[in-house]
């Protein structure tokens, strides 16, 4: 394998982050843990499919209900066998049940799958509800009020907070009325038509159709409150954790993430020297995924001078010397981008690029992508550079540098343009001819290294200060 993650090693990384602490092993309905989970599904791993995502071998049914009162089942009742006197375990059994007719072979409940004796499993388990939703093969939800369509917009499901993060989270939902006869004869019924069920969530919820095949972020903040603000909870703090998911905000997995940001606010520029993969973080790509990725990079050289960066709602702030690339040869092969840049600065520094980044990546632009007036810019963010102060402050370039590959998309999206005459003074210029993006980083992770040839080792090249740009990655 090369330096980027295997298939097993991302099978693992997601089995023991991205799915329930617990599941019921539906064959003898007893609790299995992660390590039970990935023996089980190991041998599904393809070894050399590119586009292997871990979520195609590890497959689970999950509950979202309403809770009875008093009666359900807990993680101490199914431990002891005592369980299947309880109210609520019917709605267990008929839930695995259900599951079993979608071919699952494990499920999820939080009634019973919770340790809520042990505060650190509860405490993953509440930050990471919205993930281990989304990561399920099925979310088999049962309306207890509800025994006609006509029943579902006023079931209390609608109405409580954590329930919605259950309905927007999974990609695949089969609805159940009160003695667990489906809504629809479809297998999943969230789905893409305007369907008499899509059309009852949306008036039960408010929540527009488009909305409901929903992508977390910290964006339309203003009209996803609305959503929450009609639904309540039993804890006045579990209105907070029932969004985190929503708005992805940051939690217990991430805390590798967290412990970047916090080394980066020394300015060592170091921090930047990996490769591989960056980790999933809500705005910047500079970030990587753990400390593996550290691991084969590059010796590179960096004055203790430090870099100032700053994390923001765009991404990581930092400023970076610019050096435009050119490019002269270039491939699209289905998923990816092969190109090989060249610096005008510096005809012989070549650097030869394949993109695998799908949000860089724009299908209906391929067909203009060639032509001179839909090119895309690009440049080499060169971090370990010097700033050098004397009768005027200088950039310095090591012979061995190291930087981000960047790119600029161009937009055509201008607002119009007038000439006004009574701008109080304003200096007034003509509309630009042409509008990028901003730069952004589009090469997997990490740094590309480079070599000025006509540069002596220990020593630098004076250049411009204009070179340097803030940056947001």
């Amino acid at each position: 394998m090369n330096q980027e993650e295997s298939n097993f090693d991302k099978f693992e990384r997601y089995v023991m982050n991205n799915i329930p602490i617990r599941l019921i092993r539906l064959s003898d309905m007893k609790f299995v843990v992660r390590s039970d989970v990935k023996k089980h599904f190991r041998s599904s791993v393809p070894i050399e499919d590119s586009l292997y995502h871990p979520s195609e071998s590890v497959r689970y049914a999950i509950l979202s209900h309403r809770w009875l009162d008093e009666g359900e089942p807990t993680y101490d009742d199914m431990k002891a066998d005592t369980a299947d006197g309880l109210a609520g375990y019917a709605k267990l059994n008929n839930f695995c049940k259900k599951a079993r007719e979608y071919g699952m072979e494990f499920a999820w409940s939080d009634t019973c799958c919770i340790d809520k004796n042990n505060s650190t499993e509860l405490d993953e388990s509440i930050r990471s509800m919205f993930r281990w939703y989304r990561n399920s093969a099925i979310c088999i939800v049962h309306l207890a009020q509800s025994e006609t369509i006509v029943d579902v917009e006023h079931d209390e499901w609608f109405t409580r907070g954590w329930t919605l993060q259950e309905l927007l989270a999974p990609e695949r939902i089969k609805f159940f009325y009160k003695h667990w006869t489906p809504l629809t004869d479809d297998e999943d019924d969230k789905n893409m038509e305007p369907t008499e069920i899509m059309e009852t969530l949306e008036r039960a919820t408010r929540i527009p159709f488009d909305d409901l095949f929903f992508t977390p972020g910290p964006f339309r903040v203003d009209k996803r409150m609305t959503w929450a603000a009609r639904r309540k909870t039993t804890r006045a703090e579990d209105v907070a954790y029932s969004l985190m998911g929503m708005f992805d905000v940051p939690t217990g997995d991430r805390a590798f993430c967290r412990l970047i940001e916090a080394i980066m606010q020394a300015g060592d520029p170091s921090v930047f020297n990996w490769k591989g993969q960056s980790a999933e973080h809500c705005t910047s790509r500079a970030i990587p995924q753990s400390p593996q990725s550290y691991v084969n990079c590059q010796f590179l050289e960096f004055d203790a001078e430090r870099v100032e960066v700053t994390m923001t709602s765009l991404g990581l702030r930092v400023p970076l010397a610019i050096l435009p690339l050119n490019v002269s040869w270039r491939r699209f092969d289905g998923s990816s981008t092969c190109l090989k840049l060249k610096c005008p600065l510096c005809p012989t520094i070549e650097i030869d690029f394949t993109s695998y980044d799908h949000t860089n990546l724009f299908p209906e632009d391929i067909g203009r992508a060639m032509s001179d007036e839909y090119s895309w810019l690009y440049a080499l963010g060169v971090v370990n550079y010097s700033n050098i102060e004397g009768s005027r402050e200088v950039l310095g370039i090591r012979r061995k540098s190291a930087g981000f590959i960047l790119a600029r998309k161009p937009k055509s999206d201008f607002p119009p343009g007038i000439q006004p005459t009574d701008c109080l003074g304003i200096t007034i210029f003509p509309r630009p001819e042409q509008r990028f993006t901003r730069w952004t980083l589009i090469n997997n992770g990490g740094l590309v290294a480079v070599e000025f040839p006509n540069i002596p080792e220990g020593s630098v090249v004076y250049i411009d200060p204009d070179y340097l740009q803030s940056v947001y990655l």
